[in-house]
């Protein structure tokens, strides 16, 4: 199966999504920049061999993570410097997104390196789309931690970030993840999303407390995971409450500046923020 052309591709560093599952969730130019490409740079050639088999590709493959020696992304660079074209992948997404990439694309910038992107699929934004909450403002975390205790420090870390947060999980780990975040967090809203563009696609929703009820009695889930929990309920605030906020703003800040900070921290009106602020001021000067 060729669906490729050979371009003629400028030097430089191309970072190529492949499927997360589906093999036809390709793009024809990501196939025509691997099969241009002087060289493949992949987590594992064994992985990225099948996916170039399928569509009829075959280029030479260096195996390449973050934690290879500087030694062999100083050979990566030198071949880039010296005009040549490479291909970026990982297994399954988007490179760099929890997956090998960074320290060379950093490299490369540093040395006027041409680098560019080719999007495609991506396992975050596909689980936060089909997870039923709210897209506006998201934060990724990740692969959760696989210890406990590691987990719950970094989910108090974001306990107060507004927006959905989305991570990463596998199966053995999923019961103990959403224990932590109902511990951490509290019964939220959420989404158990896995198997991703494949046959058995699923998106489990519900609050974090039935979701590890359901996990409890169901067992663990097969395939690749992403966790998708809602933000925390919006705090409700007395008119008092504001009054107070803003009496403790104004005394280093002027009235804009004090109603935007409190809007910032409890979402509430900046106009009607000022029009408190009116009033704090002006009971504070009799």
């Amino acid at each position: 199966m060729k669906n490729f052309e050979i371009v003629s591709l400028p030097s430089g560093l191309y970072l190529v999504a492949t499927p997360i599952g589906n093999l036809r969730d390709i793009t024809l130019r990501a196939m025509d920049v691997l099969a241009s490409a002087d060289l493949i740079l992949c987590e594992d050639t064994r992985v990225t061999g099948k996916l170039l088999k399928v569509y009829g590709i075959d280029k030479k493959m260096w195996s390449y993570n973050d934690h290879s020696a500087s030694k062999q992304r100083g050979q990566i660079l030198e071949k880039l410097t010296g005009g040549g074209s490479i291909a970026l992948v990982s297994d399954a997404g988007m490179p760099l997104i929890s997956d090998p990439g960074y320290k060379l694309v950093r490299d490369c910038l540093d040395l006027g390196v041409f680098v560019t992107t080719l999007p495609g699929a991506n396992a975050p934004l596909a689980a936060l789309q089909l997870s039923g909450l709210p897209s506006d403002k998201f934060s990724f975390l990740g692969f959760m931690p696989s210890k406990s205790e590691a987990r719950k420090n970094l989910m108090k870390d974001w306990a107060d970030v507004p927006g959905t947060l989305v991570a990463f999980e596998s199966g053995p780990r999923l019961t103990g993840s959403l224990q932590d975040m109902l511990s951490v967090w509290g019964d939220r809203p959420a989404a158990v999303v896995r198997e991703l563009t494949k046959l058995y696609e699923e998106s489990r929703r519900g609050t974090l407390l039935s979701l590890l009820r359901f996990y409890e009695e169901e067992g663990r889930p097969k395939g690749e995971i992403v966790i998708v929990v809602g933000a925390a309920a919006a705090q409700d605030y007395s008119e008092d409450d504001l009054k107070a906020l803003l009496d403790k703003a104004l005394e280093t800040m002027g009235m804009k500046e004090a109603s935007a900070c409190v809007a910032s921290d409890t979402g509430e009106s900046k106009k009607r923020l000022y029009e408190l602020a009116l009033s704090v001021k002006k009971k504070n000067e009799e």
